[in-house]
């Protein structure tokens, strides 16, 4: 069997292939430092022309993008079908969602950006205060092969609203949905404000030494301690969005039925290569065999192969499968039993769902990304626990919270960048909600208005309006201007000699 780690290459050029067939999807150029410095080189010009359109220009060369995108959906689709795998109807999904956040950032990219009054206070009546958001130049966005459109989007659709160019190193597993992302910008603008360098970790390498101004990236923990490595040595900031290991809790007055439905789909769609996937499941005590009965009975019907109707598709990076053995015949050698699926589930190029009870939380299927169709479903005694085990890794990235009265009380208690209640992987869809871990999982975000301005600068501005009562800044000061602050300041910030009683939070 061919595999993508076996794929041809010459040194200047790799050929893409379906994990479905292992077929040839595509060959692309390996691009070195000095094309990837040339390209940034041209995205350095192009920012300069981008950043001087006004929002409302931008907005409608983003608008013009849209449309194009739209309107060839399908052949999107397969493109990322062909190359990830994915079913069509999933990278359909995935496509729409992007476009969706596409059309949020480029319509409130003003509103959120441009340039708004602040106080000034006391001290300062005598000042104009104002703060913008600008763009930081160019760009460099380093994406990941399981959501090629999605995800990379995230970062590529928010810069470019704020005014940044964008290269773009797609996955070496995905480099055509790249190019295809780079070249239909192209129709719509005509000049290189967004760019694609294709090829392996030395691209990636190259890109963050060429001279961006800032780099996103999506990957394992591993890579982006990397990438954070190599943008160091010009203190390029990063944006990082890296691993999971998402859980779900259940109270004892959810909605079982939905509650397993959901947890079968976080842990299982896209092959379970989701980094906020569903992992990890605490069910509470009282609920506990009834969330398993109905998880298991949902599971065993679905089934991974390569019919064109199939709900799963292959694992994308053949590698990983080794991992997703490795973790679930750790927890079995640690007395954990599979109820669905087990280390027969791991074949050549698939994963059956496999549904993994009474595992050691100190086991590599709960410690550990697994990032397959696997999930694992621990007992316990309340809420309190559930909480407790949900926030014992080290990941902080996504979690998923099934309660009827305790829901917001229970998500508010979960360390984790994101959290959707009665639902799951919900806040990915809104665009107005940052998305972006805590711990391993990364820092920074992208989507919504924090998005917006992760790729830019905040300037500020104190305008004098009227000369100072008391010359504080200079070297004319008084000693009875100090005298006057002296007073000025037990006025404003003498009291609160005592704490007042908290307040009780409504929910």
């Amino acid at each position: 069997m061919t595999t993508l780690e076996d794929r041809p290459t010459n040194g200047t050029t790799f050929e893409s292939l379906s994990p479905v067939t292992g077929d040839v999807v595509g060959t692309h150029p390996v691009h070195g430092a000095e094309e990837v410095e040339a390209a940034v080189a041209r995205a350095r010009e192009a920012a300069a022309w981008w950043s001087a359109l006004s929002y409302a220009e931008r907005a409608t060369h983003l608008r013009l993008w849209k449309g194009v995108i739209t309107r060839r959906l399908a052949q999107l689709a397969d493109l990322m079908h062909q190359e990830t795998g994915k079913p069509h109807g999933d990278a359909a999904l995935e496509a729409a969602l992007a476009i969706d956040h596409l059309a949020w950032a480029g319509g409130h990219a003003e509103k959120v950006l441009r340039r708004r009054r602040v106080p000034s206070g006391l001290l300062m009546a005598n000042q104009a205060a104002s703060v913008e958001y600008r763009p930081l130049g160019v760009v460099g966005v380093i994406g990941p092969w399981n959501y090629p459109v999605f995800t990379p989007m995230g970062s590529i659709a928010y810069a470019l609203a704020a005014g940044n160019a964008v290269v773009f190193k797609p996955s070496e597993y995905t480099p055509g949905v790249g190019e295809w992302l780079a070249r239909t910008f192209q129709e719509t603008v005509g000049r290189p404000v967004l760019q694609v360098v294709t090829g392996f970790g030395d691209t990636g390498a190259a890109l963050c030494r060429a001279g961006v101004d800032k780099v996103a990236f999506t990957g394992s923990t591993t890579t982006g301690k990397r990438v954070m490595a190599a943008c160091a040595e010009n203190l390029v900031p990063v944006v990082i969005e890296a691993g999971g290991k998402d859980a779900v809790i259940v109270d004892a007055d959810a909605d079982i039925d939905a509650a397993a439905d959901a947890t079968l789909w976080g842990a299982c769609s896209n092959a379970g290569q989701t980094c906020t996937g569903v992992e990890r499941v605490y069910v509470h005590d009282q609920v506990y065999d009834a969330f398993l009965a109905a998880l298991t009975e949902k599971a065993r019907g679905l089934h991974a192969d390569g019919s064109p109707g199939s709900p799963i598709g292959p694992i994308t990076m053949p590698r990983q499968l080794d991992v997703i053995r490795s973790h679930i015949q750790d927890a079995l050698d640690r007395g954990g039993r599979a109820v669905v699926g087990g280390a027969g589930a791991v074949g050549e190029r698939y994963v059956q769902p496999t549904i993994l009870v009474d595992v050691p939380e100190d086991s590599l299927a709960v410690q550990e990304e697994t990032f397959g169709p696997t999930v694992t479903v621990s007992r316990v005694r309340d809420m309190d626990e559930a909480v407790e085990r949900t926030n014992a890794t080290r990941y902080g990235l996504g979690s998923t919270v099934f309660a009827g009265a305790r829901g917001m009380e229970i998500a508010e208690r979960i360390r984790s960048g994101m959290t959707a209640i009665n639902g799951v992987i919900s806040f990915a869809a809104i665009p107005s909600l940052p998305f972006g871990g805590v711990g391993d999982s990364g820092f920074g975000r992208i989507h919504g208005p924090d998005g917006l301005r992760e790729f830019t600068y905040p300037k500020a501005i104190a305008r004098q309006r009227f000369k100072p009562v008391m010359a504080l800044t200079s070297f004319t000061r008084t000693e009875k201007a100090d005298q006057q602050l002296a007073t000025i300041m037990k006025l404003l910030h003498g009291g609160g000699t005592t704490i007042p009683a908290r307040r009780r939070r409504v929910r």
